[in-house]
Order: structure tokens, then C-alpha cells, then sequence
């Protein structure tokens, strides 16, 4: 006689097995919500009015919005500070000299890090003087905190944004003759203006460092067209040149100084 195990049983086992793995994520998710469900627990979400009328959040609501912001820190980093200006040029100096991959991304990306941080050092240190510092002693509420610190920011890209461009997005928005100075302009008419300017600005400074090794590309296609070397790419013979002359001018010193001669310093 053939002994049949019930099927009821592995399966049973299989679930107690599940609930075992399972159980402690399951945790996760069900104790924060029992302390936010409990009478004595955070106030999560809770804004607090204040008597001369302005409102002050929890810092429950302060830390959601923080992480909310770091999303957009990427966008911000490119968008208002010089790294838009430093990483075009850098790209546009490296097809120049006919290098495809060196230096790499990565070495770029970080170099114009490093710069963008020593050029926006000026601002970064009004912004912890008069933002972030107060806020961390309880003498200024958040949105007053956030407040202070675009201003800095909105100093610097002031400086380096073109009247035309800024006169242009104020004609887009349909403002025109709302605002009596460019100070007034908001973010929203701002920043784009700020980044049309970076732009231009780069390519113009692309354009010049370009010219240098355009004519060392024309010479040697010259001199190896009059030599009959016609199947011979001049990038191979025109890349040492281009190298060498890069660095015997010390051309890396030259491309750092005027990148950050560019924003006034």
C-alpha cells in the first residue's frame, strides 16, 4: 500500500516558510504608520501659525521638502551656477584638440566641479551667512531661510546675464514694462535668460580657443597635399602638433584663469 503525503501540508509549510522571510519587512510598513496613527506620536503634518500671520511647518514637513529639493540639485547645479559655461568649454576644447575620449567624461564632469565650486565659493559663503546659519540657530523660519539664500544666487546670475537675453524672456512672458530693473525680474524669467547667456558666452569662448588649432589642422593639410600624401589623415600627423603647442603654452593654466576671469574674479 502506496502512502500519499497530502499536498495540503507542503503547501502549508511553503506559507510558514513565506511568513517567516517576509514578516519582518512587513514591519517596515506597518510601524510607521501605527506611530503616526498613535495619540501621542510626531506631528508629522502640522503647520503652526504664527501671530503675525506667516505660517511655520514641522520639521517633519521642513525634511520632505529638503529631500524634494535635492532632486532638483543636479538641475540647480547646472542651471545657476558657471558649471554650464566650464563644461561646454571643456567639451569644445577637446574636440579642438582632436582627442574623442581624453580626458574622459568623468575627468571633466570633476574637474568643472571642482572650478564651479572655487568660482561659486563667493556665494556659497553668503548663502551660509545669511541663510543657512540663522536657520540652524532658530532665528530664522524656513521659507524665510529659503528665501535669503536664492538671494546670493540671484546676484550672481544678474551679473553675468545679458540685458538682451533677460529683455527677451521678459517679452515672451508678456511683462514688458512691469518691471522697473532687471532685480525685480523673477526666477521663472531669470533663469532661463541666465542660461541663454551661459551658452553664448561658452561658444564664444569655444570659438577662440578653436582657431589655434584649426589653422595647425590647415597647415599640415597643406604641407601633406603639396607632398602627394593625399591618403594620409592629417589628424594623425596634426594631433602631436596640437598636443605639444597645448602644452608648451601651459594651456590648461590658460583655460582655468580665463574661465574664472570670465565671471569677474
Amino acid at each position: 500500500m502506496t502512502h500519499r503525503r497530502n499536498p495540503n501540508i507542503h503547501l502549508t509549510d511553503r506559507l510558514r516558510r513565506n511568513l517567516r522571510r517576509w514578516a519582518p519587512l512587513g514591519l517596515l510598513f506597518v510601524l510607521p504608520g501605527a506611530a503616526f496613527a498613535a495619540p501621542d506620536g510626531l506631528p508629522a503634518l502640522k503647520v503652526v501659525t504664527q501671530p503675525d500671520g506667516t505660517q511655520e511647518y514641522t520639521v517633519t514637513l521642513q525634511i520632505l521638502a529638503l529631500m524634494t529639493a535635492i532632486t532638483f540639485l543636479p538641475a540647480a547645479l547646472m542651471m545657476m551656477t558657471s558649471f554650464t559655461r566650464i563644461i561646454i568649454v571643456f567639451a569644445i576644447l577637446r574636440q579642438a584638440l582632436g582627442l574623442q575620449q581624453t580626458p574622459s567624461n568623468q575627468i571633466l564632469v570633476g574637474l568643472a566641479l571642482f572650478l564651479t565650486f572655487f568660482i561659486m565659493s563667493p556665494v556659497l559663503n553668503k548663502v551660509n551667512e545669511q541663510a543657512l546659519q540663522p536657520y540652524l540657530n532658530d532665528e530664522m523660519i524656513f521659507q524665510d531661510a529659503a528665501q535669503a539664500a536664492v538671494g546670493p544666487f540671484r546676484e550672481f546670475m544678474l551679473m553675468q546675464t545679458r540685458e538682451s537675453d533677460l529683455n527677451l524672456f521678459v517679452r515672451l512672458a508678456g511683462d514688458e514694462g512691469k518691471y522697473a530693473s532687471p532685480d525685480e525680474a523673477p526666477l521663472t524669467i531669470l533663469l532661463p535668460a541666465f542660461v541663454t547667456s551661459e551658452l553664448k558666452t561658452a561658444f564664444q569662448i569655444g570659438f577662440l580657443l578653436f582657431i589655434p588649432f584649426l589653422i595647425i589642422d590647415m597647415v599640415v593639410a597643406s604641407v601633406l597635399m603639396a607632398m602627394g600624401m593625399m591618403m594620409l589623415s592629417p589628424i594623425i600627423i596634426s594631433l602631436p602638433f596640437k598636443i605639444m603647442l597645448f602644452v608648451l603654452v601651459d594651456g590648461w593654466a590658460l583655460i582655468m584663469g580665463t574661465l574664472a576671469s570670465s565671471f569677474g574674479l
